[in-house]
């Protein structure tokens, strides 16, 4: 790698450049700085070994180590960049158009060879979203969405349809991670009936969404099951602004389930940890809980009500920070998940962004453009509270972008947790407190503590013995029916390969009846 510690991008009207990670936190030579305001977009690949970023006039790509340039391509509307896992397909999106006689546009989404500059191939992708084929890990398979259809190619071979899935009114694809056999979850709004594969491709599990107007699904890291957030738009019963939301798990051995949550409202956000074997769910009108589940969808442990919508898991898995961006005040709660304990609470207001730090002991936080077009900047924390960089961009001034320069697992080995602030050059601001209005009859008499919700201590919810009465076989079924919940797991082998050397194809469908 060219550097020990890893790099941050910055992104905005004052240019392109990178600094340099803890502790100097330089402007770095890596990257000479691109002045002007003209830079789309920039990605590095997963290893953080190359840098790809679109000027307005070319896409380049260097070589981070080395600093030489690779490649040049002519491509001044690029708005997209992407690398494949093993650093091999850069991949390239600018919007599509078309002539004004009507005539089809060219292919505006292309993949190249990232050794001898070659474009592999083209396609023609009007949407921005789902732009990018997804690949394994390994590279083997690649899936790529074409209207209806979700089309597989082998070993970065794009000349070849390797086998197709074909679903009506397909909506979305999720790939999963790790090695082989590859699973794929589908999603399809509104479809009645199911896709009957016949011969090899059997189904291995099933279950459908009575509400679901969306869905993001999240598989784990060993991917072995898949959660997914379904919700409509409009609430019918008025309850909610943000509509209804559901939360589902499903295992690739058939198992499902609905995860039970004890508050209404809506679900910000539902994460995994590193080892697969639990979810955390933050959810509820404000202030909303956050709720550690196993695989059973069994709560293990409440971390009470807060104003937050976010949950970030750090690299090696061993803390958790819980925060409230957007349009709450920036409140961050570190934690400890091993021994469940509270390790700092730093403020961050008006933040519109958050990253782990490869190395799992840094934080990155900025406020960009055009969420918020005041008051832009980046922070750089130690997960202990202290703020070890501050820089704020000039009030004439926007920033757009800011990253971290992504290594692989193992580089930075894991450190002891410490539950003491690091020493710091940088004063911690301290949040402006705001006293309530009073009105001229109350101002000269004594002030009464009142709150509009009162929060929720953290607690074990591991089960007690004696607790709950199970429920019994009629009321299961009825809950089961009432649910009317169904998702398909499907098994789909390639014509030519073993079947050792399948294909798994989960579907998981939206139903409006």
């Amino acid at each position: 790698m060219a550097t020990s510690r890893p790099l941050l991008t910055v992104r905005g009207s004052e240019g392109l450049y990178m600094v340099n990670g803890s502790p100097h936190f330089t402007e770095s030579t890596v990257f000479p700085r691109e002045s002007g305001n003209n830079c789309k977009a920039y990605t590095f690949s997963k290893d953080g070994t190359s840098f790809a970023w679109g000027n307005g006039e070319k896409v380049n790509i260097i070589n981070v180590t080395n600093k030489g340039l690779l490649h040049s391509f002519d491509l001044p509307k690029a708005v997209c960049l992407e690398f494949s896992p093993k650093n091999t397909v850069p991949a390239t999106w600018q919007p599509y158009t078309t002539s004004k006689d009507g005539t089809a546009g060219i292919p505006n989404l292309q993949l190249y060879d990232v050794k001898t500059g070659t474009c592999l191939k083209s396609f023609i992708q009007k949407k921005m979203q789902n732009w990018c084929p997804s690949w394994s890990e390994d590279e083997t398979l690649c899936a790529h969405y074409v209207s209806n259809e979700v089309h597989f190619f082998e070993n970065n071979n794009f000349n070849t349809i390797t086998n197709k899935l074909h679903l009506q009114k397909i909506n979305d694809f999720v790939l999963s991670p790790g090695p082989q056999p590859y699973k794929v979850a589908v999603y399809v709004p509104g479809s009645k009936g199911y896709p009957n594969f016949a011969g090899p491709h059997a189904a291995l599990a099933n279950k459908s969404f009575f509400k679901a107007d969306k869905v993001t699904m999240l598989w784990n890291k060993k991917a072995t099951a898949v959660l997914v957030i379904a919700s409509t738009d409009v609430d019918k019963t008025g309850a909610s602004y943000y509509g209804e939301h559901t939360l589902h798990y499903i295992a690739t051995n058939g198992e499902s389930a609905v995860v039970q949550l004890p508050k209404n409202g809506p679900i910000y956000d539902v994460v995994w940890n590193s080892s697969s074997t639990e979810f955390y769910a933050v959810y509820g009108f404000m202030p909303a809980k956050v709720t550690l589940f196993n695989l059973k969808c069994d709560p293990v442990f409440d971390f009470g009500t807060g104003t937050r919508n976010a949950a970030y898991y750090s690299t090696y898995g061993h803390i958790l920070v819980l925060a409230g961006f957007g349009n709450l005040r920036g409140q961050m709660e570190v934690w400890d998940v091993k021994n469940y304990k509270l390790i700092s609470k730093p403020v961050t207001s008006n933040s519109t962004y958050f990253a782990w730090c490869p190395d799992g002991e840094h934080i990155l936080t900025a406020t960009c453009a055009p969420r918020l077009r005041v008051n832009n900047g980046y922070k750089i924390w130690h997960y202990t509270g202290a703020i070890l960089h501050k820089y704020d961009v000039p009030s004439n001034a926007e920033l757009w972008q800011a990253s971290w320069q992504p290594f692989l697992d193992g580089i930075f080995p894991a450190k002891t947790i410490t539950y003491q602030a690091v020493p710091s050059e940088v004063p911690n601001e301290e949040p402006k407190v705001t006293t309530a209005y009073r009105p001229p009859a109350l101002r000269n008499k004594p002030i009464t503590n009142s709150k509009l919700h009162e929060e929720e201590p953290p607690q074990n919810m591991k089960p007690q013995l004696g607790n709950d009465k199970p429920l019994s076989k009629t009321a299961l079924k009825n809950q089961r029916k009432h649910e009317m919940t169904r998702v398909q797991i499907w098994h789909l082998l390639l014509p030519h390969r073993a079947h050792h050397e399948a294909l798994s194809l989960s579907q998981f469908q939206g139903i409006l009846r």
